[in-house]
């Protein structure tokens, strides 16, 4: 008997439960300014919820700016809305929601959350303009797992976690990767090893530019494991290069330089594309015939099995020819066979 409580209700200025009545009644507007006399979170939502359900959004926007200041209440709202699909409206509420005085993080992280989801374009603002006031963690969660990883490093760099900014910006350079920012980074990082992939992710990606990220990088670097890296990746692009002349090249140079572990490793790097007389001559005037031993009885080894493998063709043909030959023909007195 709605009618008769939101008589009796009136009567007695007992605006909880005229409210009450009234979303009963389907009577939201007088609901909402019932709600105002209440002025109670719980009557509030009760309005909210009601004024929800019968897609009356904008009365449902005003109760909720009385229940989101409350930080403990967000999440029952959110997952009111969510529950139902308004995306759309739950994020026009906590747009509106940011400019109240009592605002609180949990409103400007779950807006994050919800961009990440449903508005990624929007994202990125919403974070230049309020990231010191969102749960960096949390947002962090949500754009990784919606794949932003622009944002991503964004993040990371206003936490501080420059390792794995580098990680995102190395990982997904076509989103993410910025010369400037990646070099400011790189000289934060925490892991040194994160050094040497920078510089395999310069060789593989930003030829061009190493010598930049080198000169941000040589004062912290191990000079002596910076140049063999730089000989390891040598070697592997004369071996994928199928030059022999290149190979032979690259052996010079390593002797001209004095670094003999080198010279001895390419030797295997590049071992189908080196003459095994140009290797002795070098070997042997460079006074490195030690270095040079094992790539020898790896050649010998070869030699050996071609040549045994020769010997059987060979025994296999003259075999083949002796099973091959005709068989005599032999007549009997009568001039038969």
């Amino acid at each position: 008997m709605y009618e008769a409580a939101k008589l009796l209700y009136n009567n007695i200025s007992n605006f909880a439960r005229l409210a009450s009545a009234l979303v009963h009644l389907g009577e939201y507007q007088a609901a909402v300014d019932s709600s105002h006399k209440a002025n109670s979170t719980e009557t509030w939502k009760e309005v909210c919820f009601a004024c929800v359900d019968g897609q009356e959004f904008h009365l449902a926007q005003l109760c909720s700016l009385h229940i989101i200041i409350h930080a403990d209440e967000l999440e029952e709202l959110i997952y009111y809305y969510q529950d139902r699909g308004y995306f759309e409206e739950l994020m026009s509420l906590l747009e509106a929601a940011l400019g109240l005085e009592r605002a609180h993080m949990g409103m400007f992280t779950e807006l994050a959350i919800l961009y990440s989801k449903f508005k990624p374009q929007k994202m990125p603002e919403h974070l230049e303009l309020f990231w010191s006031r969102v749960n960096i963690p949390k947002v962090l969660k949500a754009a990784e797992q919606a794949h932003l990883w622009a944002e991503l490093v964004f993040l990371y760099d206003k936490y501080e976690e420059y390792d794995n900014a580098v990680l995102t910006m190395m990982s997904h350079p076509t989103e993410s990767w910025k010369e400037g920012q990646f070099k400011d980074f790189i000289a934060k990082v925490a892991n040194i090893e994160l050094y040497y992939k920078a510089l395999q992710f310069y060789l593989d990606y930003k030829p061009l530019l190493i010598n930049d990220l080198l000169l941000v990088l040589s004062p912290r670097l191990d000079h002596t494991r910076t140049v063999s890296f730089f000989s390891k990746d040598a070697m592997q692009h004369a071996s994928e290069s199928r030059d022999p002349e290149l190979a032979e090249k690259l052996l010079q140079w390593f002797l001209e330089e004095g670094k003999w572990e080198c010279f001895a490793a390419s030797l295997f790097t590049c071992y189908d594309l080196l003459h095994p007389d140009v290797v002795l001559e070098l070997a042997w005037r460079h006074n490195l015939m030690d270095f040079a031993m094992p790539y020898f009885i790896q050649v010998m080894r070869e030699f050996l099995n071609k040549v045994d493998k020769l010997d059987a063709l060979e025994s296999l043909h003259k075999h083949e020819e002796h099973v091959g030959e005709p068989a005599p023909l032999v007549f009997d007195f009568d001039g038969h066979e």
